[in-house]
């Protein structure tokens, strides 16, 4: 009997949570070892589920570096990053399209659907979606309030930076009850398709929809202080400060670029939370504590 009491305690702790955000548009950033370990791959898609059906409307955009390196590798190509970015010749870009737009965009709308979703892959190319701009260095620094590097932007190749959304076919598919899931796949004006980094498509795609909340997922449990202590919450400012500092880095820079563009369109609140724990997105959304980092205006 206890154990059932538990049970309605914790529905009882969500309840609040589910009237707050019931209509309103969750964009979920979909990366790290949440898209590979099988376990998390079920409990993820549990959680997209549970959050369409108690009146929330999810939306999805994933990464897939990983499963590109790989492919990569088999077809015998290197792989170059400068400043945590990959730089993407024509033989590069095609794999990208192959694996991202192809392969794990089709992977995750087969495993929601599987899970009673109405899920529907889409890239940036589909009814002009995201319109890109090639990558500057300079803007990419800016973004994150850093000195800009000394490679020439025609060294990273087909790597593309947003430059508008236009989110009229996800609308379209929310009003079905559809569930988007995008690949960060853009093109420029003359449909030339560009690879975009994902975190920076999903807290473009969460500004344009005036997303509730922009939900990142990572393999570490948020953001941390200088002295190594992780923080629950963090302002715009905060963020900006750490950034500055060099507390925040590498891997974590785009992540909270993304988070901060969405917050400035008008995102309520952005979190980083770690992917590796289960039904992280439902810990996060539907509970008094939360478990990874949120971040506010």
């Amino acid at each position: 009997m206890e154990k059932l009491i538990k049970k309605a305690d914790v529905l009882i702790e969500a309840l609040p949570y589910i009237r707050t955000f019931a209509g309103k548009t969750i964009v979920i950033k979909y990366g790290g070892n949440a898209m590979i370990q099988e376990d998390l791959k079920d409990g993820f898609a549990e959680d997209v589920m549970l959050m369409k059906y108690v009146g929330l409307n999810p939306v999805i955009v994933h990464g897939g570096g990983p499963q590109i390196n790989d492919m990569l590798s088999r077809l015998g190509i290197k792989s170059t990053f400068k400043r945590g970015v990959r730089v993407t010749d024509q033989a590069t870009m095609d794999v990208v399209e192959m694996v991202l737009g192809g392969k794990i965009n089709k992977e995750i709308v087969a495993m929601l659907n599987q899970h009673g979703g109405k899920a529907v892959g889409i890239t940036g190319k589909d009814a002009g979606l995201i319109l890109c701009k090639p990558f500057s260095a300079k803007a990419w620094a800016q973004g994150l309030s850093q000195e800009a590097d000394s490679h020439s932007d025609d060294e990273y190749g087909f790597v593309g930076e947003v430059d508008k959304i236009d989110p009229e076919i996800l609308i379209k598919l929310q009003q079905d009850n559809f569930i988007p899931v995008i690949a960060p796949i853009g093109v420029d004006r003359k449909w030339k398709p560009y690879n975009i980094n994902a975190d920076i498509v999903a807290g473009a795609v969460a500004g344009a929809l005036k997303a509730e909340k922009l939900l990142v997922l990572t393999d570490v449990k948020g953001i941390r202080d200088a002295a190594n202590r992780h923080v629950s919450t963090l302002s715009k400012k905060d963020v900006e400060r750490m950034v500055k500092k060099g507390t925040i880095t590498e891997g974590m820079l785009p992540k909270v670029r993304a988070c901060l563009t969405g917050i400035a369109a008008g995102v309520h609140k952005a979190h980083i939370i770690d992917g590796r724990v289960p039904h992280a997105i439902l810990l996060e959304i539907f509970t008094d504590k939360g478990i990874g980092t949120e971040i506010v205006a």
